[in-house]
């Protein structure tokens, strides 16, 4: 007797020691929920999610600095019939923002006020600039005719544009550079705006920047209201104008409002439905505010860890953990009907009685979880580190605190009462010939399945932006001529010249398939810093041209005009990017990565896929240039991960049955192959619903054989008890209710991934009794 209370003091001190352990731990997870919400440390980049490119990740480099080059950039576009019409608009639309206090402020980059600087930042080297055109016109030329063609721009001034006097360009040099340049926007500066004609409307172009943080952790649209009101404002005023706006902040702010809902629609409805399972079952305000306390210490540590081990959480991943309550309600569920069950058992010696199969069920849950974590995808791994670190913290809550928080008993539910005795009831599966049969027949169903599954991996599973913000981006691309980033040419090179005269070799093979109407344009850095040996060269001929023109001035009038001084110096990059009137395109220069100066070529016009074949042979051999298709490259990545992930999937389940052959030897095939089973039907049922397989899918199906596992666990360690079958049932509703919540997303990644789960986890809960272990069948 002295030994048991000696036995039993000695486990109250260390079960006292472990909550209070815990006790702390959750205490500074509660330090560090305050600082992180009081912070902008949420993510809604869709890129984010994706990995680094695996053979050169000087690509995901030159992406993300795409991307952040355009995080903040908003451009609105006014037009109207006339361009009376798209002033009043405009005016009406500037100080609609102004009231509600614009979240939007002038950017840079297509300012008309910076021609005058750009024109004079460039003049001291005018003699090195020439198109392709005028290089081969001046080469082609002899002195005389290019002495009359100056002479008929003397006395034709109207005759053509200039930037500058006769004196100083003669041939008219500047003019057709500066008209190249321009053709990177249709755009053109007039009387204070930026002006568009195009469609039968004058369109005023306003170039605009976020200020303050770039989205409302609250999930509230302050863009896109204030962008709504300021359209009505614009409307009223002129009823035939038309405003369009894009931008990566209102993609980004459109996330994180639909991610808030989601958020509050998957946790609020899954907590909800655990807390209604909860009283129908055990009929008492106890169980039901322990079970979801250790739901928020479980939230909030999976929240605070992903916070520091990634520095931000993604939107996707608030998203997905919402999913993670109805997992986290297992352990409080099965420790609340097992003391249902018993009436007069000490809560401390349940638990320590309990505590072997609920730890077991945990790893099995966690490894799967963790699992996800091995494909490089960034969101993929926050989501896995979330997941398994909610699920670990909410089994310390139930295993640490419960033996000393649960006093009192737990009333006897009619409903409780009912599911546990439908166990007795439930088909049990022989090896008969029935049983065989029922096998059989369950294979059929899978191999027709299967048979009818076709993979789809494509990067837009990640994102579903709003159909509007995608139509309004691609009216103003297409009337601005903006480039896209989904396809562009990176160049590297060891020094800045080099780099430079590989971006030129480029374009000499671009330049064929504009004329052929593959795409209608490119922006370069080299087409506002030529490299050292081209201007060297341009110098040349335009010195030659010139010098000949003065001669023949000469003989024409009698007088030797004064050749402009230009700076003997070549134009470089450091220069022209110090220089704030090029700002905006600064986006062009990656500048050093990875021991390379790196710099990427932009395309313009690139609607048809057929064309990219051919834009990316154009690298082929080109030194320091690679095509890159971000688009093609992800989706192939998906597959290849999709076809890694399944044989992963494979050997989880062999190490999943090997573990359960550790702890009940002969029994073991019991727990896992429910699993397996539905697992198999998971995909036939995918399959005859004619939806996709994809990566998502196959993830998912790794986290059910971690959920699945847990049922036949509980089973096999309380044999024909009918409380490990009410636990069972109560888990796997809840988590049906979650990920069936989770299937309502509006990400298709995440929408195919609670659709897998719904139907897997249906699919375990009912196969799993049919194989439970029979009474007299001798315990491992």
């Amino acid at each position: 007797m002295s030994s048991r209370v000696l036995t039993d003091g000695r486990l109250r001190r260390w079960w006292a020691l472990a909550a209070a352990l815990w006790l702390v731990a959750v205490l500074a997870v509660a330090a560090h929920q305050w600082r992180f919400w009081h912070g902008q440390r949420l993510d809604t980049d869709v890129m984010a999610l994706l990995p680094a490119n695996e053979q050169a990740p000087e690509i995901g480099l030159a992406t993300r600095a795409l991307a952040d080059s355009a995080a903040r950039a908003v451009v609105v576009m006014v037009g109207a019939s006339d361009a009376q019409g798209a002033l009043r608009a405009t005016t009406a639309w500037r100080a609609a923002m102004r009231e509600r206090g614009s979240p939007l402020q002038a950017g840079l980059g297509l300012d008309p006020a910076q021609l005058d600087t750009a024109l004079a930042f460039y003049r001291p080297w005018r003699n090195r600039l020439l198109t392709q055109t005028q290089r081969t016109h001046l080469a082609a030329s002899s002195d005389d005719a290019l002495a009359a063609e100056a002479l008929q721009g003397l006395f034709q001034p109207g005759a053509a544009p200039r930037l500058s006097a006769w004196a100083a360009d003669p041939l008219g040099l500047w003019a057709p550079w500066w008209a190249e340049r321009a053709a990177s926007s249709r755009a053109r500066p007039r009387d204070g705006e930026l002006w568009l004609a195009e469609g039968g409307r004058q369109w005023i172009v306003l170039a605009l920047q976020t200020q303050g943080p770039a989205i409302s952790l609250s999930g509230e649209p302050l863009l896109a209201e204030a962008l709504a009101a300021a359209q009505a404002a614009a409307v009223a005023a002129v009823p035939s104008a038309r405003v369009l706006a894009a931008g990566v902040p209102l993609h980004a702010e459109a996330a994180a409002v639909g991610a808030s809902r989601e958020v509050n629609t998957i946790g609020w409805g899954s907590l909800a439905a655990v807390m209604l399972l909860v009283w129908l079952a055990f009929g008492s305000l106890r169980p039901m505010l322990l079970v979801a306390l250790s739901l928020l210490v479980g939230t909030a540590a999976a929240l605070s860890v992903t916070a520091l081990v990634f520095q931000q959480v993604h939107l996707l991943t608030l998203v997905f953990g919402a999913s993670l309550i109805g997992v986290a309600e297992d352990y409080g569920i099965h420790y609340f009907a097992s003391r249902q069950a018993e009436p007069s058992a000490r809560p401390m010696g349940l638990m320590r009685r309990l505590l072997p199969g609920l730890a077991l069920a945990v790893a099995t849950s966690v490894v799967a979880y963790l699992v996800l974590g091995i494909a490089p995808f960034p969101g993929l791994r926050q989501m896995a580190v979330f997941s398994a670190t909610g699920l670990v913290a909410a089994f310390l809550t139930a295993a640490c605190w419960f033996p000393w928080l649960d006093c009192g008993q737990v009333p006897r539910r009619r409903i409780a009462d009912a599911i546990a005795r439908s166990l007795t009831a439930w088909p049990r599966w022989h090896a008969t010939r029935w049983g065989w049969i029922l096998l059989a027949a369950i294979g059929l169903l899978c191999v027709t399945g299967w048979w009818q599954l076709r993979c789809v991996d494509d990067i837009r599973q990640l994102q579903n932006p709003p159909p509007r913000l995608v139509a309004e981006q691609r009216e103003m691309s297409s009337l601005l001529g903006l480039p896209g980033v989904a396809q562009f040419y990176l160049v590297r090179g060891a020094d800045p010249q080099q780099l430079l005269e590989r971006e030129e070799a480029l374009k000499e093979r671009l330049a064929p398939l504009v004329a052929q109407g593959r795409l209608s344009g490119y922006e370069a850095l080299s087409d506002w810093v030529p490299s050292i040996r081209r201007q060297e060269a341009d110098r040349a001929l335009t010195e030659r041209a010139e010098t000949a023109v003065m001669r023949g001035i000469v003989d024409h009038l009698g007088e030797a005009p004064q050749r402009e001084a230009f700076d003997a110096r070549a134009l470089t990059p450091q220069a022209w990017l110090a220089d704030p009137a090029f700002r905006a395109g600064h986006r062009l220069w990656l500048g050093s990565i990875a021991g390379a100066q790196t710099s990427v070529v932009l395309l313009r016009g690139v609607h048809d896929s057929a064309a990219l074949p051919a834009l990316a042979s154009a690298a082929d051999g080109l030194a320091g240039v690679r095509w890159v298709d971000k688009v093609a490259e992800v989706s192939g990545l998906l597959g290849r991960y999709r076809v890694s992930m399944s044989w992963l999937l494979v050997l989880g389940h062999v190490a999943t049955f090997a573990a359960l052959f550790w702890r009940y030897r002969r029994a073991a095939w019991r727990a896992w192959v429910p699993t397996l089973l539905a697992t198999g039907v998971t995909l036939a049922l995918l399959g005859w619903m004619g939806q996709p397989l994809q990566l998502f899918n196959v993830l998912a199906l790794v986290l059910l054989l971690g959920i699945g596992a847990d049922y036949g666990i509980f089973l096999l360690e309380h044999r024909g008890e009918g409380a490990a079958w009410l636990a069972v049932v109560l888990g796997a509703a809840s988590t049906w209710l979650s990920f069936g919540l989770l299937g309502l997303s509006q990400t298709p990644a995440l929408r195919a991934f609670g659709l897998t789960l719904m139907f897997g986890i249906l699919a375990v809960w009912l196969l799993s009794p049919l194989f439970r272990q029979p009474a007299q069948e001798p315990a491992a």
